[in-house]
């Protein structure tokens, strides 16, 4: 979230901070109106509790009437003191909810526009393969090789899941070891966390209340499946202050993730866009000078994957109406996939700031001597599954309808070179 002083000193530009996000001010609104009933209520709380500690020293010094009808005043004004307590209690409940509703400030290298139309490509590596036959798309390769079931995937758990099989398994397993291993070599310390996480945990990363109604919410424990890896591994330090020598601490993960897709298409045919759904994730915690260049060298990390890989993508640097709430700068990577003839978003890097880390409280103590400071983070898939399994299916088919194993995911399938007859 926001510091709140922030906010107050210049509410004009997060006025238009938000607009440009594509968002109502109505929350900066609510904000601005209970932080200003906020602040009379407290300076009058102040003077009465003043005027409290002035005569209550004076009391004792008098006698008769005039000590009884002091006695009588401070009751009315002790009165009057919890009324203003309680008030301004609520008004810090109104005014903390409307922080978490307002989103992170764009940093002034992100474009400001209105839509995913409004992204910038900053680049593209690898060629765009040409074909001697009409390529397949991902669900009829999957189909033909019998390596992804879609029925028994609606048999057990409804539209938008699936069952992966034979190769296809052993295939998105491999890519899962290819990553994390990868990742391991960059100095990433893998960590295995919880797949079901609590309300603070999503709150800590922005999800919650934002995002509530796409997760999923196990009501009897108040408890929430993963819906992405980077919020049980950002939380694994909620609360608590790092000793500086400890930064940067690099995290990867795999976690199953699990998304409602509420309002959006998620029974659309194959594996794009569906309700449970394989990922590796990147978390950093850094200093905050330098957290930009960071997100950079994160870009590199998911980019020399998808290199790995061999695999034609682009790297999008998403405008202020495209980046999600929590984002100070965030970049897309996009594999290309032949069959379907479009770019899939298989990783984003982000920049949060201190955005998470304060709703987080992870800090990190500069100095022994000084006090301690909000670290930055970032996080990036590196890589998400199953698009990039999508993209491996449609650019590695065969015209004989083989898909040739990539090289650098063989050792991890046995040294098999194609799945197929």
């Amino acid at each position: 979230m926001l510091d709140v002083n922030i906010i107050r000193k210049d509410p004009e530009s997060i006025r238009k901070m938000l607009a440009n996000r594509n968002m109502s001010d109505d929350v900066l609104n609510r904000f601005l109106e209970a932080d200003g009933e906020w602040k009379v209520l407290m300076d009058r709380g102040n003077r009465l509790r003043q005027e409290r500690n002035t005569v209550s020293s004076e009391i004792p010094k008098l006698g008769g009437e005039e000590k009884r009808k002091r006695i009588s005043d401070m009751r009315v004004v002790s009165e009057e003191i919890k009324t203003i307590e309680a008030e301004a209690e609520r008004l810090a409940l109104v005014r903390d909810e409307c922080v978490l509703n307002i989103p992170n400030i764009p940093d002034s290298s992100v474009p400001v526009g209105k839509d995913a139309n409004d992204n910038v490509i900053v680049y593209q590596w690898g060629n765009i393969r040409e074909f001697d036959f009409k390529p397949k798309e991902h669900f009829e390769i999957g189909e033909d090789l019998d390596i992804i079931d879609f029925e028994r995937g609606v048999k057990v758990a409804g539209s938008g899941f699936y069952v992966l099989k034979g190769d296809g398994a052993r295939l998105e397993r491999a890519l899962i070891n290819y990553f994390l291993d990868e990742n391991r070599k960059r100095g990433y310390k893998e960590v295995f966390p919880p797949a079901v996480v609590n309300t603070n945990s999503v709150t800590g990363t922005g999800q919650y209340p934002n995002l509530k109604e796409d997760m999923y919410h196990i009501e009897k424990d108040d408890l929430w499946l993963n819906p992405t890896a980077e919020v049980p591994v950002t939380n694994l330090h909620y609360d608590e202050i790092l000793e500086r020598s400890r930064l940067p601490i690099l995290y990867t993960a795999y976690l199953p993730s699990f998304r409602r897709e509420a309002g959006r298409h998620s029974d659309t045919r194959g594996i794009i866009r569906v309700h449970e759904f394989n990922k590796v994730e990147m978390v950093r915690f850094v200093e905050p000078e330098g957290s930009f260049d960071v997100l950079e060298q994160l870009r590199g990390d998911a980019e020399s994957l998808i290199r790995g890989l061999d695999l034609p993508y682009r790297v999008l640097l998403l405008c202020t109406g495209d980046m999600s709430f929590s984002c100070a700068k965030c970049y897309d990577l996009e594999l290309h996939a032949p069959g379907k003839n479009a770019w899939l978003e298989t990783s984003s890097c982000s920049c949060f700031t201190d955005f998470q880390a304060r709703r987080t409280k992870i800090k990190y103590r500069p100095e022994p001597h000084l006090k301690s400071e909000f670290v930055h983070t970032l996080n990036g898939s590196g890589l998400a599954l199953p698009r990039t399994m999508v993209a491996v299916l449609e650019n590695y088919q065969n015209k004989d309808g083989t898909v040739t194993v990539p090289k650098a995911i063989r050792p991890y399938m046995g040294g098999q070179e194609t799945i197929g007859n």
